[in-house]
């Protein structure tokens, strides 16, 4: 059953820029809480394929897929897999495609998942609960591998101090809370009049890299410019910068606004695949009071066009 713990950000544009048909199939890359596939499935006669890597979540929304049973196929699997996952479906293209690439409330909330150091529990944010966790890199990465994982995903100023605090603090005790990794870097980090948490950068750098999460937003969007139909859509909604600007990148050089880039494909510089069809967008003012943990979320949408795909090789 889903519980109502999760509010999905940016819906009704979402919905607005998919614009779903009836018929039409589209993907929900992280279903999450249901949010997104539930307002399709309600608001028009389309199919959905529902994808999380969280098994909980999948679970969790079993009774709408009684409810919706010949729309809706939830699938256990990274949103990155697009291509394999249809394959294995035997389907070929799709009229649309919404990520929400932010961490589910439920996970976030759940002290046992480690996402949040609010909550003191294992440090492990792993969103599919295998693989290798956040514990296992803070107690095993040199200084140097810590320092670069934290400043590149993380883009934390202070990385050198952290990464040596944690390489000091493990040498005497292994890290195997959120709260010792907390206090570990609120100790050489002061947090003075900023309004954002000294551990806050950190464990954004380790999530990401635990999760492979801007592998997995490359992928997806790879798989877009080859499965979408003429016309289709996809819309993806991010929640801090290196996301973003991976997005935006993708959009422009795909929409043709980005020249003289030797990367791309002479071939394919004058045939766009994709038209951006908005600016980005944030959500409303009373979005962001009813539901705060929007208020980050950046939404940019585009349309595929019939030219044919770019080189996998054409983007970075």
């Amino acid at each position: 059953m889903i519980k109502n713990r999760h509010t999905p950000v940016m819906i009704e544009e979402v919905f607005k820029f998919l614009n779903p048909v009836d018929e039409g199939l589209y993907i929900d890359g992280t279903f999450g809480g249901g949010g997104y596939t539930k307002y399709l499935l309600k608001k028009s006669d389309c199919k959905v394929i529902a994808i999380d890597r969280d098994q909980k979540a999948i679970d969790e929304g079993f009774d709408l897929r009684n409810q919706y049973s010949d729309r809706l196929k939830l699938v256990h699997d990274c949103f990155g897999n697009l291509e394999k996952i249809l394959k294995k479906n035997n389907i070929l293209k799709v009229n649309g495609i919404a990520v929400d690439l932010g961490v589910s409330s439920s996970q976030i909330d759940n002290a046992e998942r480690g996402f949040s150091f609010m909550r003191n529990g294992p440090l492990d944010m792993r969103m599919s609960s295998s693989g290798i966790s956040a514990s296992e890199i803070v107690n095993t990465l040199d200084q140097k591998s810590l320092y670069k994982l934290i400043k590149k995903f993380g883009e934390e100023k202070y990385a050198n101090k952290i990464s040596r605090a944690i390489i000091i603090y493990r040498n005497r005790k292994v890290i195997s809370t959120t709260e010792e990794l907390s206090l570990i870097i609120s100790k050489v980090v002061r947090r003075g009049d900023s309004k954002i948490h000294p551990a806050t950068r950190t464990f954004q750098a380790l999530r990401i890299a635990v999760n492979k999460e801007l592998e997995e937003l490359r992928k997806i969007l790879f798989a877009a410019e080859k499965i979408l139909l003429p016309g289709g859509v996809i819309v993806v909604v991010s929640f801090h910068s290196l996301e973003d600007r991976i997005v935006k990148k993708f959009f422009s050089e795909r929409s043709g606004r980005v020249s003289n880039n030797r990367h791309m494909p002479e071939k394919n510089k004058y045939s766009p695949t994709f038209d951006t069809i908005t600016k980005m967008l944030r959500p409303s003012e009373s979005e962001v009071l009813s539901n705060p943990r929007s208020r980050s979320a950046k939404l940019r949408a585009a349309m595929r066009t019939d030219a044919v795909s770019f080189l996998r090789d054409g983007f970075e």
